[in-house]
C-alpha cells in the first residue's frame, strides 16, 4: 500500500482515469500547440477536417518538442530532422534516411480527445491497461436547446486541488464576494448538510436556497465536475438562477488551468437578450468574482493544507478530498501490479 506522502505527491499532479478540458477550443487551430498538463507535456493540432488530435510533445528521435514543428494533418513533424508521427503515436516516416527502424514503431503516448461545449478534453490514463471511460457533463451543459452558456477559462498560479477546494466551500460566498452583484445576500452563518446524488453529492446551507451561494454539487461522472446556482435579480435579464459548471485541471504541482461554464436557461428572443447582456455588462462582473478567488487562492502558501483547522463548513471539501485519496491509492497499486507483471516480479 502507498504512503500517504506518495499518494499527497501523486494527487498534486492530478488523479487519472479521468477527462480533463485543458485548453478551450478556439486555442487549438492547424499549427502546433504545446502545452502542460498533469505535468505531461503534450501537443494538439487540428486536422484538415477540423479533428483535434493530441500527442506526448516529444520526437521519439532526439526528443525535440513536436509542438514546434509541422502539422500534415493526420500527423507532425518534428522541426529538428523531419521526423514524422501519426495521431495514434506510431512514426510514419524518417525522410533523412531511406530505411530506419523507428518506422511503424509506436514511441509515443497518444490521447483520448473530445471537443465539448467549446472546449477540448483529453483523457488521461493511469496505465497501460486503462481505456476511457464515458464522459458524462451535467444537463446544463448537455441541454443546449434549454439552455445557453459561455465558456471562462483562465490559469491559476496555485495547486488544482486549491480550485476545488474553494468551489466546495458555499460559505465563502458570504464573505469573500459580499459586495458582488449576485452574493450581497444571504446569512453570514448556517448549519450545513451532505445530501447524496446520482453523481455525488451535494453540500448546502439547510433553510437557505435561492439567496446566495447556497448550496454546490461534486460530480463524478468521466470527470470530476462541480455545479452551483446563484440568484439573479430581475435587471440582470432572462433566464432564472444563474448556473455555474467547473472544471479544474492541473498543469503541475503549482499551477492549474480553471474551465468555468456560466448558464442561464433560456431559449428564444430571451436567448439573444441574456447573450447581449452578458457579453456588455455581466461578463465583466464576473470576472471580478473570479478574480478574488484567483487573489485568495494564489496567496496561500503551498503548504497551506498542511497547517489547517477545519470545521463544520469544510464537510464537503474533506468529503471530496477523501474519494480522491482513495482513489489515489488505488491507482498507485494499479500501477505497481502492472510495473511488477511487467517485470516478472511479485506486485
Amino acid at each position: 500500500m502507498a504512503s500517504k506522502a506518495e499518494v499527497g505527491a501523486y494527487l498534486r499532479q492530478g488523479l487519472r482515469d479521468l477527462w480533463y478540458p485543458v485548453v478551450a477550443s478556439w486555442e487549438v487551430s492547424s499549427a502546433p500547440l504545446g502545452i502542460t498538463r498533469l505535468g505531461e507535456n503534450i501537443v494538439l493540432w487540428r486536422d484538415a477536417q477540423g479533428q483535434v488530435h493530441a500527442l506526448e510533445d516529444r520526437c521519439p528521435h532526439r526528443g525535440a518538442r513536436l509542438s514546434m514543428g509541422w502539422n500534415l494533418g493526420d500527423r507532425v513533424a518534428c522541426w529538428y530532422h523531419g521526423v514524422e508521427v501519426g495521431t495514434d503515436g506510431v512514426v510514419k516516416d524518417v525522410p533523412a534516411v531511406n530505411t530506419c527502424p523507428l518506422v511503424g514503431a509506436k514511441c509515443i503516448r497518444s490521447y483520448p480527445v473530445q471537443e465539448r461545449h467549446g472546449a477540448v478534453f483529453l483523457y488521461f490514463a493511469a496505465s497501460e491497461q486503462s481505456e476511457a471511460t464515458e464522459l458524462t457533463l451535467p444537463a446544463e451543459l448537455e441541454d443546449t436547446e434549454q439552455y445557453s452558456h459561455f465558456l471562462c477559462t483562465a490559469a491559476w498560479k496555485c495547486g488544482y486541488e486549491y480550485a476545488i477546494d474553494n468551489v466546495m466551500d458555499p460559505m465563502h460566498g458570504a464573505y469573500l464576494h459580499a459586495a458582488s452583484h449576485s452574493m450581497a445576500d444571504g446569512d453570514r452563518s448556517a448549519e450545513m448538510q451532505i445530501v447524496p446524488t446520482n453523481h455525488g453529492f451535494l453540500f448546502e446551507k439547510t433553510g437557505q436556497r435561492g439567496v446566495n451561494f447556497d448550496w454546490v454539487e461534486f460530480g463524478h461522472s468521466g470527470t470530476f465536475w462541480l455545479r452551483l446556482s446563484i440568484p439573479y435579480r430581475q435587471q440582470f435579464g432572462p433566464g432564472g438562477p444563474f448556473w455555474i459548471v467547473g472544471l479544474v485541471v492541473p498543469v503541475d504541482e503549482h499551477h492549474c488551468r480553471v474551465f468555468f461554464w456560466r448558464i442561464r436557461k433560456v431559449q428564444g428572443w430571451q436567448r439573444d437578450t441574456w447573450r447581449f447582456m452578458y457579453r456588455n455588462r455581466l461578463e465583466k462582473l464576473h470576472w471580478e468574482v473570479l478574480e478574488q478567488d484567483r487573489l485568495i487562492l494564489e496567496g496561500m502558501a503551498a503548504d497551506a493544507r498542511d497547517h489547517e483547522f477545519l470545521y463544520a463548513h469544510d464537510a464537503g471539501l474533506t468529503r471530496v478530498r477523501r474519494i480522491m485519496q482513495k482513489m489515489a491509492q488505488a491507482q498507485l497499486e494499479q500501477r505497481a501490479k502492472a510495473l511488477a507483471e511487467k517485470e516478472g516480479t511479485p506486485a
